[in-house]
């Protein structure tokens, strides 16, 4: 049987490599993992909002989910998307 964590309003912290789930949202029963899992996924909050439905009913988890999102975003940040022109001089022979 697995641990887990309920947010209570305060600042939650996200470790992907703890064995234990927090229930962000216990309106919709969703966990920091399902969050997290879906942010991996490439999905944003919005995204993730419309999909669990984290934050659409009392609305007091979604500082929480929001700060969840953010940093799972800064643990596997996104290449960036556009690339500068690689200049490569060219020598009269």
């Amino acid at each position: 049987m697995r641990a887990i964590r309920i947010y209570n309003g305060g600042v939650a912290t996200f470790h992907p490599n703890e064995s234990c789930a927090m229930i962000v949202c216990v309106c919709k029963r969703v966990s920091d993992r399902e969050i997290a899992r879906h942010v991996r996924a490439g999905m944003g909050f919005d995204d993730i909002q419309f999909e669990l439905g984290v934050a659409t009913q009392c609305g007091k988890c979604e500082e929480c989910a929001r700060d969840i999102v953010d940093q799972c975003n800064s643990a596997h940040p996104v290449a960036a998307l556009t690339r500068e022109p690689r200049v490569i001089p060219i020598r009269a022979a």
